[in-house]
């Protein structure tokens, strides 16, 4: 029976958006794609805070970023991943450069490592960079920084909107560009990379409506298509995206909560079948799980309706290798709920029982099959 590994990341120690941390590190669990059901497999402790994870692209290595109240700089520490046995040999660390560190991505040759922060400590306190990027040997060892810049600007949300607050970075398919999502700009800021030295350059960037807040983004599997969720007005944006120009521009805005909104709700996080035909996006205080279709010529996408996430809070989510099942990591209800794809329509149908876990806030899979 195939079986998919895939980590947890959390909080552990108290940070202002959790009610409580009840989580203990980087947690290992192992699925079975036939049956749906997730046996555990242990715990990576002596990391604060692992509010994010990446796996780099061969699947030998981890990174997680330590997100943590009151220091001015987060961190990044990366792991070795030894024959998907599920254990993590700590390989080291380095200061983010930045406060609030949310998001981390390896590059499309498994070579570097960015961090995005969020920000929070006063724009004038060092050193207050937007993102940084270092370079990694083959076992995934971190090394030199190579790149870091600092937005500037703020938006018109006055109290999420303050400053500059990068919320995701990713490098494009190609590996020519690197794209950052900035919620407090309202912006996709757009960088050339250079693969041989790590270094960047700033080269454009996509503008989303004022007060949008940018956090998360994807790219469709085969159209030259981007979806960004917007955290603040609860949208998908699709944006046609020209790979050898390096531009993004939106071409379509659709809510991702049902008619009349929701009070309190904001977006949170986006994911796509391997195919391409269904995006997933969560909605935090309406607690659900928006489904919606992508049109297989232009990629615009369309909302289907939502379904229940089966927990308080779903922050994140993630599809196994195959696509076969959504796992969400309801964030206040200190569970995983699990739900199999149906291609045909995009519905998600639950897999009971939820699987505890403390206060978890990112899911990640390997991306080969035990």
């Amino acid at each position: 029976m195939p079986k998919a590994l895939f980590y947890i990341g959390g909080v552990n120690r108290g940070i202002g958006y959790v009610a409580k941390a009840a989580g203990k590190g980087i947690a290992a669990f192992e699925l079975d794609l036939d049956t749906g059901g997730v046996e555990p497999l242990g715990i990576t402790e002596g990391i604060d805070n692992p509010t994010f994870i990446a796996i780099a692209p061969g699947g030998h290595a981890l990174a997680a970023v330590s997100e943590v109240d009151g220091w001015n700089e987060g961190l990044v520490t990366t792991y070795e991943i030894k024959d998907l046995t599920a254990a993590l040999r700590y390989l080291n660390k380095q200061p983010t450069r930045g406060d609030y560190t949310c998001h981390a991505a390896f590059d499309r040759t498994g070579r570097y490592v960015g961090v995005a922060n969020y920000g929070g400590v006063p724009i004038s306190e060092e050193p207050n960079r937007s993102f940084a990027i270092y370079a990694c040997d083959e076992d995934g060892r971190l090394g030199a920084l190579t790149a870091e810049v600092a937005h500037q600007g703020r938006g018109p949300n006055a109290s999420r909107q303050d400053r500059p607050h990068a919320h995701c970075i990713q490098w494009t398919p190609n590996n020519r560009f690197v794209i950052v999502s900035d919620l407090g700009l309202d912006r996709l800021k757009i960088y050339r990379f250079d693969a041989s030295s790590g270094t960047i350059e700033d080269h454009d960037e996509a503008v989303l409506p004022p007060g949008a807040g940018p956090r998360h983004f994807c790219f469709h599997p085969t159209l030259p298509v981007v979806y960004c969720v917007t955290e603040l007005d609860c949208a998908l944006v699709t944006m046609a995206f020209d790979a050898e120009a390096g531009t993004l521009e939106a071409i379509a805005s659709t809510s991702t909560l049902p008619p009349g909104g929701h009070d309190g709700a904001s977006a949170s996080a986006i994911s796509i079948s391997r195919d391409g035909r269904h995006v997933y996006i969560g909605n935090r205080g309406h607690d659900s799980v928006a489904r919606f279709s992508t049109d297989p010529q232009t990629g615009v996408a369309t909302c289907l309706g939502t379904t229940p996430s089966g927990g308080r809070i779903p922050r994140d989510f993630a599809f196994d290798p195959t696509a076969t099942i959504l796992v969400v990591a309801n964030q206040e209800s200190d569970c995983l709920t699990l739900f199999r794809y149906r291609p045909e329509t995009g519905d998600l149908d639950p897999i009971e029982p939820a699987i505890a876990v403390g206060s978890p806030t990112v899911v990640a899979f390997h991306p080969h099959l035990r």
